[in-house]
């Protein structure tokens, strides 16, 4: 028989339970569930009867020294995955940590850290979007250099509603001690590390975010951020959580061509004949004149290519599951690597300080003493607005 890997998963939630299925249901061929760990004692009359004969524990601690898994998946509140993970590798369990990597660059450093110092072990985060062949396929283009040099991008991605019932159904949802942000720890992290991950790594950002702009909550639910990539290069990202409607548009213009991305499942790729300096200094204005009035056929000028994906329901998540196991089954290259993660973190952390400070960050040297300092400011104040909320709410009572 082909031999498993043995997942242990802290926290019975609703991705935990998810994770749990997807094993059980024989979509991550190479794992088994070892164990399941939740601080909540009713998780585990859950636990029993969804998979009976699987140990449950409440303390994670312990759950790694019993023998029974060979790795761990973290899917618990943001501020505890670098610490699970750093326990998990230090008795020589493989980590898979759920995004983001942490709340703050500092602690995902850490984490890296001492991943780097157990080579031998296997360090991954569910980034499930890298999975997503639509994505995949863009990123292959970009590196492929069929657009050319990426001179601008563009990312709206609002489609994250989210009612004031949904903050108020737990005391550290939209808090900066409990999550350690809003929009873009909580919703968008997919999305920071896509960006990154297929346009390359922004030098500086500015920012401009709300917070409880139109929400009851202390933390950000609108954020506009501009990042400078160098050499001329710019990009642009905005996300809230207010938008009913929403739009998800992903857009990435280069110099030989541009990528237009609607709702995470349509790719426009348009190809240049020639890089748009050469046509810019080919044409005269007869040939302007007739471009703008749709004269001319614009074959002549680039081709278009319309790219679509059936992505069912899950396949996404397994598949990293399922690489992740191969990788500590035969060394199969991982999806995403956990040391991947502070990236997403820091540019977050960067959007932050921005609107914070009022100036635009640098992230190869971003101030982590500095953003620190401001968070735990915040995490002091809240508390304060804790108090004035109840206090509306007791009085409209």
């Amino acid at each position: 028989m082909t031999k498993k890997v043995r997942l242990g998963i802290i926290g019975l939630g609703a991705q935990g339970s998810m994770y749990a299925k997807f094993i059980k249901d024989g979509m991550v061929p190479s794992m088994e569930i070892g164990a399941i760990c939740d601080i909540d004692t009713s998780k585990e009359a859950v636990a029993n009867t969804d998979y009976p004969g699987v140990p449950f524990y409440e303390d994670y601690i312990e759950m790694m020294e019993s023998g029974k898994v060979d790795a761990i998946i973290t899917t618990v509140p943001h501020y505890l995955h670098p610490e699970m993970g750093i326990e998990a590798l230090k008795r020589d369990i493989h980590a898979l940590v759920e995004k983001p990597a942490g709340v703050y660059t500092k602690q995902v450093k850490e984490l890296n850290e001492y991943a780097a110092s157990k080579p031998e072990l296997t360090f991954g985060i569910m980034f499930n979007q890298r999975n997503n062949p639509l994505y995949k396929k863009i990123k292959e283009i970009v590196d492929n250099g069929e657009i050319g040099k990426i001179r601008r991008t563009n990312w709206i991605i609002t489609n994250w509603w989210r009612p004031q019932p949904y903050y108020d159904q737990s005391e550290w949802r939209a808090t900066w001690g409990g999550e350690g942000g809003g929009v873009l720890v909580n919703q968008a992290p997919h999305q920071l590390d896509l960006w990154q991950w297929i346009c390359g790594v922004p030098e500086s950002v500015y920012s401009k975010v709300a917070y409880g702009f139109r929400r009851d909550i202390v933390v950000e639910d609108e954020v506009t951020a501009v990042v400078d990539y160098g050499d001329g290069a710019t990009g642009t990202f905005v996300t809230a959580t207010h938008d009913i409607i929403g739009t998800d548009r992903f857009e990435i213009l280069g110099d030989q061509g541009k990528i237009v991305v609607d709702g995470s499942k349509t790719a426009t790729v348009s190809r240049l004949k020639k890089p748009e300096r050469e046509l810019s200094d080919s044409m005269d204005m007869e040939d302007v004149k007739k471009l703008f009035m749709g004269q001319m056929n614009v074959e002549e000028l680039y081709s278009q290519e319309v790219i679509e994906f059936d992505s069912p329901w899950g396949e996404q998540h397994s598949g990293v599951l399922e690489n992740f196991a191969a990788n500590i089954l035969d060394g199969t290259p991982l999806l995403a690597p956990g040391s991947d993660g502070i990236k997403g973190v820091r540019l977050a952390n960067a959007i932050h300080l921005s609107s914070w400070t009022g100036q635009e960050v640098s992230l190869e040297n971003l101030d982590e003493e500095l953003y620190l300092e401001e968070l735990n400011k915040r995490i002091r104040e809240e508390g304060k607005f804790s108090e004035r909320k109840s206090s509306v709410r007791n009085s409209v009572d």
